[in-house]
């Protein structure tokens, strides 16, 4: 669902992305609204899902997190149970922060963090290869994270 955004729910927007924490005082001071109708158009977007949430953004270094494998996976059938049973297991492992289901040569495509590589071979064994109808796996490590944009084009 595709929304029409004027300029100002674009800037509001690109504002709160690069900065979820800031004042709707200083949200409007800085698009030229006054406070009430910022405000309004903030709730209007959080309503509308547009605003799915805030957080705060963590080094995944300092949490242990740093290591980092991208993993793809090709299940052993592509039935529509197969796709369910398979993203329904995968949410549940907490090391996979992102989880894609791709067109390709092979179903899905993972972004595993982890401390280091003993603990990524423990989840790989343990949870990612006893994921329901997978048939394959192949790893590869990212050796240097080049870009990584939280934003979203506004």
């Amino acid at each position: 669902m595709k929304t029409n955004f004027d300029q100002t729910d674009r800037r509001i927007l690109s504002e709160l992305q690069e900065n979820g924490r800031i004042s709707i005082v200083e949200l409007a001071n800085r698009i030229n609204l006054t406070k009430t109708p910022c405000a309004e158009r903030v709730r209007r977007l959080e309503r509308d899902s547009v605003i799915k949430g805030y957080r705060a953004e963590l080094d995944p270094n300092a949490l242990g997190a740093g290591f980092v494998m991208i993993v793809l996976v090709t299940l052993a059938q592509t039935s529509d149970n197969a796709f369910e049973l398979f993203d329904t297991a995968v949410r549940r492992i907490p090391e996979v922060q992102t989880c894609f289901m791709v067109a390709g040569n092979f179903e899905y495509l993972l972004l595993v963090r982890t401390s280091d590589i003993t603990q990524y071979r423990s989840v790989l064994g343990d949870q990612i290869g006893k994921l329901p109808g997978v048939q394959q796996t192949q790893s590869f490590v990212v050796m240097e994270e080049v870009v990584n944009r939280k934003a979203i084009p506004v």
